[in-house]
């Protein structure tokens, strides 16, 4: 009973929220909202990953904004790293497939993770494997496992870690 509890929960706050961001209650507008609650009430019956797994601690969010701050200060270091490469005569490129290792038990932490890789330029997470990330480095500094996991994961993980796991 508590399943079909939280799927009539969740559809009433998705069709409430689809109103208040509509601001009208026209039968159109209700009807595609009541589709759209219906529709993403099924296909999220069992939760969503990214809330079930974040850690609720006032530690844990307050690391989910220094993450995002990270992020934004990596991105902004990668896309002048890239740049850089780009426009040098010599084009620098040492472009490779290393294998690191994160210590993130969590599912969506280890995703976080590998999308945090991917969306940063220079690097793109190709294959997970439990522990295991495969990540093409355009500019490979270090084939060494440790040496690559540092340079790549070390500083994202160690935000992850708190918020997930």
């Amino acid at each position: 009973m508590s399943k079909a509890r939280d799927l009539v929960l969740m559809f009433v706050a998705l069709f409430l929220f689809w109103v208040l961001l509509n601001g009208s209650i026209a039968s159109d507008v209700l009807m595609v909202g009541a589709m759209a609650a219906a529709i993403l009430s099924i296909v999220f019956r069992n939760g969503l990953g990214f809330f079930s797994e974040l850690r609720l601690t006032p530690r844990a969010l307050f690391t989910t904004v220094l993450y995002f701050g990270f992020f934004a200060k990596e991105l902004v270091k990668a896309n002048l790293t890239v740049a850089r490469i780009v426009l040098a005569p010599s084009l620098p490129l040492n472009p490779g497939i290393v294998k690191v290792r994160t210590r993130l038990k969590s599912q969506m932490g280890r995703l976080m993770l590998a999308n945090s890789i991917t969306l940063t330029p220079g690097t793109l997470t190709v294959e997970m494997q439990g522990e295991w990330l495969y990540i093409h480095w355009v500019t490979v500094d270090s084939a060494e496992l440790d040496v690559a996991t540092a340079a790549i994961v070390g500083g994202f993980e160690q935000y992850l870690e708190v918020m997930y796991g």
